[in-house]
């Protein structure tokens, strides 16, 4: 039986994407000299399917214990206040509510956008939109490009506009009603749903998100040149309704950078007061600390270094799940780490 008042190690969960990266992923877990790949995600603490058209007999994205045979989903639906907390499953059902990534682009991602809640619960009948943030944790060159990152309409764009672009398929069209923003490792910015975005080539980040794959891409084609599925587009609205789920208008560099670049407090990179959908913390340490579970679930995502997880062996690249159940951990050694909470 699966003691579920300690952290549980998890094995790591890849998912197919429509771009190419992943590389740096598979070198912190010291795979070195690995090309990149339509592997270039890895999810964390997942209870959230992959949606791949064409390949929905291939169950991606779910995390596992380690050693064992279970799904996090599986452990969490038939322990739910355990897992989670009474008060989250009072708030949220069996749900966690969140889902962390890391994500490692060798190319620019297709330009995108993910649905606000209220639109998730029109469209998709869920609970969750997508709002998500990403830090950078890395970068690098690809062809000489600067690391940068597509986020935000300019000021005026409209639907109309927006739509016969889509037609078009001009994408220089598209990149150019959007702010362009180079990045550097450190940097963090809220991509709230509704704004649309497009990770450029170079960045490696994580990313901590609403628990959905709800993704409405508005190029048929990938940089690469990969074709983009229709339902990978629209996810099942069709070609119009897909231009309900933007919030359009814009605003300025200036507004832009303000609303949704999120300054680092202390070890919290996002959380309270930006949204209250998520938290993510980042800390070195060398020695030892005891963390308080407080009554909520957590996760742990081990970023450099080596050492132990009550008592377990962990180096970079090893996760765990913090049930709720669970009091009190204890992380030694000479680790940065990552702790992720879900909404509160």
């Amino acid at each position: 039986m699966t003691d579920i008042t300690h952290p549980l190690l998890l094995e790591r969960a890849g998912a197919w994407r429509t771009y190419l990266g992943g590389s740096l992923i598979r070198a912190l877990h010291g795979e070195t000299n690995t090309p990149d790949d339509h592997f270039p995600e890895e999810w964390i603490m997942s209870a959230v399917r992959a949606r791949n058209p064409g390949r929905e007999e291939i169950v991606e994205g779910l995390s596992r214990v380690r050693s064992t045979s279970l799904t996090l989903a599986e452990l969490i639906g038939a322990n739910p206040s355990a897992m989670l907390g009474a008060e989250h499953v009072r708030k949220y059902g069996s749900s966690m509510g969140v889902l962390v990534k890391l994500l490692d682009a060798a190319e620019r991602l297709t330009v995108q956008v993910h649905p606000t809640r209220e639109e998730a619960m029109r469209l998709f009948g869920s609970p969750f939109g997508k709002t998500e943030c990403w830090h950078i944790l890395n970068t690098r060159a690809v062809n000489g490009e600067t690391p940068c990152i597509y986020f935000g309409f300019k000021e005026g764009i409209t639907r109309e506009q927006w739509k016969a672009l889509f037609d078009q398929q001009d994408i220089d069209g598209m990149l150019a009603c959007l702010h362009r923003f180079a990045v550097k490792p450190g940097d963090t910015f809220l991509i709230e749903g509704g704004i649309p975005h497009a990770i450029g080539a170079g960045c490696f980040l994580v990313e901590i998100q609403e628990p959905t794959d709800y993704t409405i891409r508005t190029e048929r084609m990938t940089p690469s040149g990969l074709p983009v599925a229709d339902f990978s587009c629209h996810q099942g609205l069709g070609f119009d309704k897909m231009f309900d789920c933007f919030i359009y208008g814009g605003y300025s560099e200036a507004e832009t950078l303000a609303r949704w670049r999120i300054p680092k407090t202390g070890r919290q990179i996002i959380g309270a007061p930006a949204t209250s959908m998520f938290t993510l913390e980042m800390e070195e340490i060398r020695g030892s600390i005891t963390l308080e579970g407080g009554g909520v679930f957590s996760g742990v995502y081990i970023l450099d270094g080596e050492g132990t997880l009550d008592g377990k062996t962990v180096k970079a690249g090893d996760q765990a799940f913090i049930p709720a159940s669970c009091p009190a951990f204890t992380l030694s050694g000479s680790v940065r780490y990552m702790r992720y909470f879900g909404p509160v």
